[in-house]
C-alpha cells in the first residue's frame, strides 16, 4: 500500500471504523471527514470517490487479517484447524462479522472496485486452506466451513459456531487421513 498523508490516514482510518461499525451506505462522507478531522474536499483530492475509500478500506482490512493469521499460525502452528481459532480470536475484536461478506451484501455491483477486493480475500482464503491441507478439495471443503463459521456467528447468532466449525474441520481433516 502507498504511504498516506496524515490527513489521508486519518480519513482512512476513521471510514474503517465507521463502515465496518456501520455499514458502508449507513456511512457518508460528511461523517467520515467530520470524524477524521477533515474536510469532504480532502476525502475527494485523496481518495476520489467513496467507492475508491471502501476499495481501500478493505485492502487495508485485508493486509491486516492476512498478517494476522499468518502470525497466529506460525506461533500456534499450521495446521488447517488452527486457522478457526485465529478466526476466533480475531473475532473477539471485530464482533461485526466478515467486513468482506457485509461489504458485499451492501455494494453487490460487480463493477463496484471493492469488489475485487472482497474475491480476492476469498480466494486467499481458500488457497491457505489447501496449501495447509495439502489438498485443493480438503481446502475448498474446510474453507467453506470457515465461511458458514462467521455467518452462523455473526448472521444467525449461533455462539457456538466456531466450536462446532472445528470439529467438522477435524473430522474433514481425518477422514482425509
Amino acid at each position: 500500500m502507498t504511504t498516506l498523508t496524515p490527513a489521508a490516514e486519518r480519513l482512512l482510518t476513521a471510514a474503517g471504523e465507521l463502515f465496518y461499525t456501520r455499514g458502508i451506505h449507513a456511512v457518508g462522507v460528511d461523517l467520515i471527514a467530520e470524524t477524521a478531522g477533515t474536510t469532504k474536499k480532502t476525502l475527494y483530492d485523496r481518495f476520489g470517490s467513496k467507492d475508491m475509500l471502501v476499495a481501500l478500506y478493505l485492502r487495508r482490512r485485508f493486509e491486516r487479517w492476512c498478517e494476522f493469521v499468518e502470525r497466529w499460525l506460525a506461533e500456534h502452528g499450521r495446521e488447517p484447524e488452527r486457522v478457526l481459532d485465529a478466526l476466533e480470536s480475531w473475532l473477539r475484536d471485530n464482533t461485526h462479522g466478515c467486513a468482506f461478506v457485509n461489504a458485499h451484501a451492501e455494494i453487490g455491483r460487480a463493477d463496484h472496485p471493492a469488489i475485487e477486493v472482497v474475491r480476492a480475500e476469498k480466494q486467499w482464503m481458500r488457497s491457505l486452506y489447501e496449501r495447509l491441507a495439502e489438498s485443493a478439495e480438503l481446502g475448498s471443503r474446510l474453507h467453506l466451513v470457515h465461511e458458514g463459521a462467521i455467518i452462523a456467528w455473526s448472521v444467525g447468532g449461533q455462539a457456538d459456531a466456531l466450536d462446532h466449525a472445528r470439529a467438522a474441520a477435524r473430522d474433514l481433516v481425518s477422514r482425509a487421513s
